[in-house]
């Protein structure tokens, strides 16, 4: 089974490629995937600072982040995400 682990190292891998395509500023992993609760059935959650607009891309982006990853991704825009929604899970966020 996937673990925080794999999902970090291909994250680190795929990076400078995202990089090139998508202006992003930071990629942190959150939810299950960092806590004793993921499993099989879980969706990999991922939040994302943008340095610029991403606009229709930004369903682009998660479809790769799907492929690549081979699970279910529920991507998250740090501009998107209500400050008290991010208060509380910026303690659990791993950024890679």
């Amino acid at each position: 089974m996937i673990d925080l682990n794999k999902i970090k190292s291909v994250l680190i891998q795929l990076k400078p490629e995202l990089l090139l395509k998508y202006p992003i500023a930071s990629i942190g992993l959150f939810g299950s995937v960092v806590r004793d609760d993921f499993n099989a059935n879980s969706d990999i959650d991922i939040i994302i600072d943008f340095n610029g607009n991403i606009g229709i891309e930004f369903v682009t982006l998660a479809e790769e982040l799907e492929q690549r990853l081979n699970r279910k991704v529920d991507l998250v825009s740090r501009g998107g995400i209500k400050q008290k929604y991010f208060n509380a899970i910026e303690p659990e966020i791993i950024y890679v």
